[in-house]
C-alpha cells in the first residue's frame, strides 16, 4: 500500500535535512535528492512490522525537572 506524506526539506550546513511532517521521522543527505531518498527509506523501515524476538519492557522513571 502506498501513502503520501508531507515533507519539509531545508539546508543545514553542508547537508540537506528532509523531515516528515505527519510522522516523527527525518533523514539527511548531501543533496536534496539524497535526503529525500534517505527519508523514503527511513519511512519504509518505520512502518515495517516489528520482528522482535523478545517482548520489550516498558518502565517508568522519575526525573527532577524545573526546580530553580
Amino acid at each position: 500500500m502506498k501513502q503520501s506524506f508531507t515533507v519539509s526539506v531545508f539546508p543545514e550546513g553542508r547537508w540537506f535535512v528532509a523531515q516528515c511532517l505527519e510522522v516523527d521521522v527525518a533523514s539527511q543527505g548531501e543533496t536534496e535528492g539524497e535526503a529525500l531518498k534517505n527519508l523514503k527509506e527511513a519511512l519504509e523501515l518505520h512502518f515495517e512490522p516489528p520482528c522482535a524476538t523478545l517482548l520489550p519492557q516498558v518502565k517508568k522513571i522519575e526525573v527532577e525537572v524545573g526546580v530553580a
